[in-house]
């Protein structure tokens, strides 16, 4: 990207050496075909979009499972329903955004990712996850001490003179 006065911002040598970068590192499985990521945020989350880059290879996953809001899950866990499944294409360049379920990934503080199957390979290699969406301040629900009348106490709801006033019904 260049601008008309011949110069380029700086911002476009970021993004290139980010997509560089991409290219070079990855995660790969070590036993099995399954990966899993767990990714805690430090507020609340509006979920657009995931894109998953990988190999061109079997080692490309080709289905992704999204749960929300459990801390610290294990492989264990992932035999629970998932909040959304994608069936994956091979994405080499990162083109490929998967849109969520706005509503359902609202109001996201932990985002586990699990990678379930590939194409066919022993492991599973994955070079970059994007994820778009909303961050906003989380919100702090502390504990409010209150104090709750169950019968009225009649020390603290004195009358200056009392008359019994009774009434009879003939």
């Amino acid at each position: 990207m260049v601008r008309k006065d011949g110069t380029a911002p700086a911002l476009a040598f970021v993004d290139v050496r980010a997509c560089c970068r991409r290219l070079l590192q990855f995660v790969e499985s070590d036993a099995d075909e399954e990966l899993l990521f767990n990714i805690p945020f430090t507020g609340n989350v509006k979920l657009k979009g995931i894109i998953v880059m990988g190999e061109d290879d079997n080692t490309h996953p080709s289905e992704m499972r999204l749960f929300k809001n459990i801390p610290h899950m294990s492989f264990d866990d992932t035999a629970r329903e998932p909040d959304q499944i994608f069936s994956l294409n091979r994405d080499v360049l990162g083109e490929l955004e998967y849109p969520t379920k706005i509503a359902r990934f609202s109001n996201v503080y932990h985002l586990s990712i699990h990678f379930s199957k590939n194409f066919g390979a022993e492991t599973t290699k994955i070079f970059y996850i994007g994820l778009r969406g909303e961050w906003t301040e989380p919100h702090r629900h502390e504990v409010t001490i209150c104090n709750y009348e169950a019968a009225a106490n009649p020390a603290d709801h004195k009358l200056d003179q009392i008359t019994p006033q009774t009434h009879f019904i003939s």
